[in-house]
């Protein structure tokens, strides 16, 4: 993320989420996923943190063993403008923005007004805004697209689309219509 020169960007699937006690798709393939997604980019780094701690899956808890393991490091959550609206109702989000500065990405010039008045709101003088073109994109339209029998080439990064089909291929489509 070259807005905030980061030296890396870790991507940490989630082990066992509170929120959503049966995940959508299995860790393993939700880990494979992200492994064929930054095969070969530099800086972007896959984490086990979650799914290799016992217990539900908080992001507070994530951010403090990161903090600890690097305490000189300065840390941020990237989040879509979506999961910062909700971010007051985040298990302990004093304790995530104690240790780590919010990015959240705003889609467009509509997006970036409604995700500065959320960081305003929710966290005064610790949220980044990053900007991005618009994508028009989303997991439940190629939920609905992989159920329906539809394609979806071209709107997952290269290698993805062949996890995410063997996945639904062996059993996991009922757990696919999830939102």
């Amino acid at each position: 993320m070259r807005d905030l020169d980061l030296d890396e960007v870790r991507f940490v699937p989630t082990g066992d989420p509170p929120h959503r006690p049966d995940p959508a798709l299995p860790s393993e393939v939700r880990v494979e996923m992200v492994r064929r997604m930054i095969e070969g980019r530099p800086g972007f780094v896959l984490s086990r943190a979650e799914l290799d701690r016992p217990g539900p899956s908080y992001t507070a808890d994530t951010i403090e063993a990161f903090a600890a393991a690097e305490p000189d490091a300065d840390l941020w959550i990237l989040l879509g403008a979506d999961q910062l609206a909700t971010f007051d109702r985040w298990h302990d989000p004093g304790r995530i923005l104690a240790r780590a500065r919010i990015a959240a990405a705003a889609r467009g010039e509509a997006d970036a007004d409604l995700v500065a008045r959320d960081a305003e709101r929710l966290a005064p003088g610790r949220v980044d805004l990053i900007r991005m073109p618009r994508v028009n994109v989303s997991s439940t339209d190629i939920r609905r697209r992989l159920q329906a029998g539809e394609p979806i080439s071209g709107l997952l990064p290269p290698g993805v689309e062949p996890v995410l089909r063997a996945a639904s291929d062996t059993g996991a489509p009922a757990t696919l219509d999830r939102t």
